[in-house]
């Protein structure tokens, strides 16, 4: 048996939920009982607890190591671990049925990792492991090597942009705080990510925290600023717990608190917990919240990097952008330069959700096509079905049809066809989705999280959603066409801040995109995906129902009527099109139209 094994199983989110705590209960006490651990044969058979593995559809995920040689098992339950143990661990021999497939390899092989690099590596709980893999080596380089003006200089020549939304160049505005007078700086990480189907920023920080926490140093060092935050939803409980643990171990190993790495740079980095507001994704409510006020966003300018927490220059980054900072300064920025596009440099993590085969957490370099994406890391449509677009930026972005299926995925070419990167959210959709639907969907969370201050987000957002909403009920008009139009433009074009700015696009792209669904439901009272109930009729196929009377016991309002083991019916004056039959039946006797 080797000295030199190593169990990995995945604690992040994903795992937790599909059962790691229990998983890695079991690994300890059958390793215990087999005698490959413990404190007398420790070196023989250590396990980790690590971060987001990305696959996290097949977890709980286990890697398990030995010789060199790496074997990755999914859907992994406790009841399954006696025999990894036994068969893999004692008798060296890989339990095949349990292995990851294929798709599996395909899944990560196609994608460039930076940021994602060392997440299913390490424990996220240690600063150690971090250490093991270079952390802090940047810091030290940077603190011992470069002054700050030469920090900025490598992060413009890598031309790394914000991966929180706009994509301005980190350099540049870390340059702008840089030449302010003021001897109060602040460096902010908004890790306040309210995306819908987003979980980028929660990941890398439940995964590997010490990399955020590096490139706010490294940050902080560049601008002249002796305090950090880090601006967390609630929501989150392990990445806090983890941050926490995280910012200890650095204060103890000498990274964070006075004369860092022997320098005479001192930085101090605290928590702010965020209530799950997503307008506090917005700077400058982000820092009204931090102050204590109400998340409600303020005009620009001055920006934050001129008057900003407190009223002192103040640098917001996400989580991905710093968490990039460390990578760049070891390895230099023609290295970071040379991944992406002319224009967008470097890769882009990206939560990939939807109607799709491998749903998880990618990171692709910039510039790789919606196709390479969606069909060769995701494996295509889930169930064969057709391609028909692909919604990415969050609730607040475009929705993209099949025929740009080979847009380059950067900030240019996202922008050009009217949706936008944002965070990374990545929503595939196919052919039974209904665009208006969709739209109405993120209308309804935008309009829920307008934070009131601005008349045209308040109230627009209001008044997109109810067209929206008869239009879904079959009680649209042709006029409401324009008026959705000319609305979403007017919302976009006067409101206070990116939320109210980006709220219309789902509107504004759909319109231009899928106008001829918008029409079906309007001119012929039609949903073409049948998704809209309002629009639909719910009929019993005789030939296919056997009598059961489930959805005549579903219906609320007694509109199926029939005898048990004799074919129901279903009266159109009574239907109320709400869909429960169709759901309760389990014989495909209930059909809509």
């Amino acid at each position: 048996m080797s000295s030199e094994i190593t169990v990995n199983v995945c604690m992040g989110t994903g795992g937790i939920a599909a059962g790691g705590v229990q998983v890695m209960k079991a690994f300890e006490r059958e390793l215990e009982e087999a005698g490959v651990t413990g404190a007398r044969l420790e070196k023989h058979c250590k396990l980790h607890k690590v971060g987001c593995r990305g696959f996290c559809a097949r977890d709980v995920l286990v890697d398990i190591t030995a010789g060199g040689a790496s074997t990755t098992y999914q859907y992994v339950e406790e009841r399954m671990v006696k025999r990894l143990v036994q068969e893999h661990i004692v008798e060296g021999r890989p339990v095949e049925e349990w292995l990851v497939g294929e798709d599996y390899h395909t899944f990560h092989d196609h994608q460039e990792k930076i940021i994602l690099a060392d997440l299913g590596k390490i424990d996220p709980e240690s600063i150690d492991d971090y250490l093991a893999v270079g952390g802090y080596e940047a810091t030290k380089k940077a603190l011992a090597t470069m002054s700050p003006a030469q920090v900025i200089e490598t992060i413009k020549d890598a031309g790394l942009r914000g991966r929180g939304g706009a994509g301005f160049l980190t350099g540049v505005k870390w340059g702008f705080c840089a030449v302010c007078a003021d001897e109060q700086k602040y460096i902010v990480c908004n890790a306040d990510e309210g995306d819908p189907g987003a979980f980028m920023d929660r990941s890398v920080i439940e995964g590997n925290p010490h990399a955020v926490i590096e490139g706010m140093i490294i940050g902080a060092y560049a601008i002249g600023a002796d305090t950090g935050y880090i601006y967390i939803r609630a929501e989150y409980p392990l990445a806090v717990e983890r941050l926490k643990t995280a910012i200890a171990q650095a204060e103890q190993k000498g990274y964070l608190g006075k004369n860092i790495c022997d320098s005479d740079f001192g930085f101090t980095l605290k928590i702010k917990l965020g209530a799950g507001a997503f307008v506090c994704g917005e700077e400058t409510a982000l820092i009204a919240s931090i102050e204590g006020d109400r998340g409600m966003p303020r005009a620009k300018p001055p920006f934050p990097a001129n008057k900003g927490l407190w009223g002192r220059p103040t640098i917001i980054n996400n989580v991905e952008t710093l968490a990039t900072v460390a990578p760049i300064i070891n390895k230099g920025p023609q290295w970071f330069a040379s991944i992406g596009t002319e224009t967008s440099k470097g890769t882009k993590v990206i939560a990939l959700t939807g109607k799709i085969r491998n749903t998880g957490l990618i990171e692709i370099p910039m510039g790789m096509t919606l196709k390479e994406i969606i069909y060769d890391i995701g494996g295509g449509i889930e169930g064969d079905r057709l391609f028909k677009a692909v919604q990415t930026g969050g609730p607040s972005g475009g929705c993209i049809p099949q025929q740009y299926i080979d847009l380059p995925v950067d900030y240019e070419g996202l922008h050009s066809v009217g949706s936008m990167m944002g965070s990374g959210g990545m929503v595939v959709l196919d052919e039974t989705d209904c665009m208006v639907s969709i739209t109405k969907f993120f209308l309804q969370f935008t309009k829920e999280e307008s934070c009131g201050k601005c008349v045209p987000c308040r109230i627009g957002t209001k008044r997109l959603l109810e067209i929206l909403t008869r239009i879904t009920e079959g009680k649209g008009e042709k006029k409401d066409l324009e008026l959705l139009q000319t609305l979403a433009e007017d919302v976009r074009d006067s409101s206070l801040c990116g939320l109210g700015m980006s709220a219309p696009n789902p509107v504004i792209s759909t319109l231009k995109y899928f106008r001829h669904e918008y029409e079906a439901h309007i001119n012929e009272k039609k949903c073409p995906a049948g998704v809209c109930n309002a629009l639909l009729t719910f009929f019993i196929r005789s030939d296919n129902c056997v009598g059961c009377g489930m959805c005549r016991r579903a219906c609320p309002v007694d509109a199926v009527s029939g005898e048990k083991k004799k074919v129901h019916d279903i009266d159109q004056g009574l239907c109320i099109r709400c869909g429960a039959c169709f759901d309760a039946c389990k014989f495909s006797a209930v059909l809509k139209e």
